[in-house]
């Protein structure tokens, strides 16, 4: 229990249960300060002696005192939130793992410095174009992240234009208009193909993701150069949209081809398990026919049978230090670009030797 002195326990017994929680007014008080004076050293602004500064946070200590987020925000003319807009119908995003790791280590980098995250959905590039704008003109937050980017990305100019401090996750260029954190799958993809080729396989499809992403354009030409070094034809791709269902529909296209494919890398876990389950419907086993490997590597394909071989990525680590970065360009700091650790292939369950009557 805290030594509080006997006015900082008066004041603590004749506050209301309404009104609990000690104000800035009621430290200004126990302390003998006016309410500027209080104030000021609690947010360490000049204008107050060395010897007031201690008094006034002693007694905040001894009452028990936490600063409002409005109180500070009025303060220091910062909103103390950064904000996360996501361009995807909430039925895909209710299906995405990869998006609750990915908040999850942003989450640990804002509380840990007392920020929060204005997180909003929206459904097509219009729409988060105008989100962003009235969260910047708004004033409700200090900085954005930049994530799925896009071809030819709007959102670039548009933040140059509304002049607010900005993160971006994997862009496709190393110098980049923003500070950014790249985790690179290249390598992992090659490893994919590699492997493959070394269970027998030669009929290697692909299903990326729309073709509109910057990541889903690279993992594709991932894929062509690890097949090219393999000497094998690269013309095996249709489009998966990064969703269960649409695993399905490439895997209905693929799979009723004349010389369908013995193996399938696919640009997302989600299009990945969509593929499987429509292959197992349609009687073809996994992996004695038909080898499947997905990408991001989330937990839920642990959860499936046979589970899903996939490339390995970080979106707990991603999140963390891009929250970290950003919190650095609000404060007007210039962080430099953050290399993670590249993505790695894990084989699993589904992805195997080829049967030798299916060469």
């Amino acid at each position: 229990m805290k030594n509080t002195t006997s006015a900082g326990r008066a004041a603590q017994a004749n506050r209301s249960p309404a009104t609990a929680r000690a104000t800035i007014v009621d430290v200004a008080r126990e302390a003998g300060v006016a309410l500027s004076s209080a104030s000021a050293a609690l947010n360490d602004r000049p204008g107050v002696s060395e010897a007031t500064r201690a008094r006034v946070k002693e007694v905040a200590a001894q009452l028990d005192y936490v600063p409002s987020m409005r109180g500070k925000s009025l303060s220091s003319q910062r909103a103390f939130a950064v904000g996360l807009v996501v361009e995807r119908h909430p039925d895909v995003l209710e299906a995405d793992p990869f998006f609750g790791a990915f908040i999850g280590g942003i989450e640990e980098s804002l509380s840990a410095e007392g920020y929060v995250l204005a997180l909003l959905v929206t459904e097509d590039s219009q729409a988060t174009l105008r989100r962003l704008v009235e969260l910047v003109h708004g004033r409700r937050v200090d900085g954005v992240f930049l994530n799925e980017l896009k071809v030819d990305d709007p959102r670039i100019a548009l933040l140059r234009d509304l002049e607010v401090p900005a993160v971006a996750v994997n862009p496709a260029e190393a110098d980049f208009a923003f500070p950014a954190v790249h985790q690179d799958g290249t390598r992992a993809i090659r490893d994919v193909v590699h492997t493959l080729v070394q269970l027998g396989h030669r009929r290697i499809a692909h299903v990326s993701g729309p073709d509109t992403y910057a990541h889903s354009a690279e993992r594709l030409r991932a894929w062509q150069a690890a097949m090219a070094e393999e000497g094998l034809p690269a013309d095996l791709v249709e489009d998966g949209s990064f969703t269960y269902e649409g695993g399905r529909r490439a895997a209905e296209i693929l799979l009723t081809r004349d010389e369908r494919p013995t193996a399938v890398f696919c640009a997302n876990d989600q299009s990945a398990i969509g593929f499987m389950n429509r292959a197992i419907e349609f009687d073809v086993a996994v992996p004695d026919a038909l080898s499947i490997v997905g990408y991001d590597g989330n937990r839920i394909g642990e959860f499936v049978k046979p589970q899903l071989a996939t490339v390995q990525t970080s979106p707990r680590q991603l999140g963390r230090e891009a929250a970290r970065m950003l919190l650095d360009a609000v404060t007007g700091g210039r962080p430099a670009d953050v290399v993670l650790s590249e993505a790695r292939f894990v084989l699993r369950g589904s992805a195997g030797r080829l049967r030798s009557d299916m060469r």
